[in-house]
């Protein structure tokens, strides 16, 4: 039953019509691989997937989270709006999900590496600072509640 949770949230999780959490003055983009469907991801659905707790897009593909520098204000402001928790707070999460044998996902030190690494992985998720340029690869996903 704990894998049917993840699965069932990542079905609606670029589903229309929700109110966007997002706004003008954002801290950061959400992007993803062309392929991946949808224009819209609920928060919650996001923090699943970046905790490695939800593998799986609605359409079975596997998801490929990728994540900023520690030392990035991008992932900061990325863990307070989305896993609503201080940045040491998800770090203490995964030295215990490291423990326990769990893989967190892989981190890249720059938003073109972001850019890059989504463009050029299927099922691939990840953010970038609001002013980042963002080529056809990739496609940005707006947040909703």
């Amino acid at each position: 039953m704990r894998r049917a949770l993840p699965s069932v949230l990542i079905v609606a999780v670029l589903a229309a019509g929700a109110a966007p959490v997002v706004s003008a003055d954002a801290r950061f983009r959400v992007i993803v691989h062309p392929q991946v469907k949808g224009n819209q991801i609920p928060r919650a659905a996001l923090s699943l997937i970046f905790l490695k707790q939800a593998p799986k897009w609605g359409d079975g593909n596997a998801v490929a989270p990728v994540d900023q520098s520690l030392k990035s204000p991008v992932r900061m402001s990325f863990s307070a709006d989305v896993h609503q928790r201080a940045l040491v707070e998800v770090q203490v999460y995964w030295q215990r999900k490291i423990a326990a044998g769990l893989v967190p996902p892989p981190v890249k030190t720059s938003d073109e590496e972001i850019v890059a690494f989504v463009a050029s992985t299927p099922g691939a998720i990840g953010y970038v600072s609001p002013d980042t340029s963002l080529p056809d690869s990739v496609r940005e996903v707006v947040v909703v509640n």
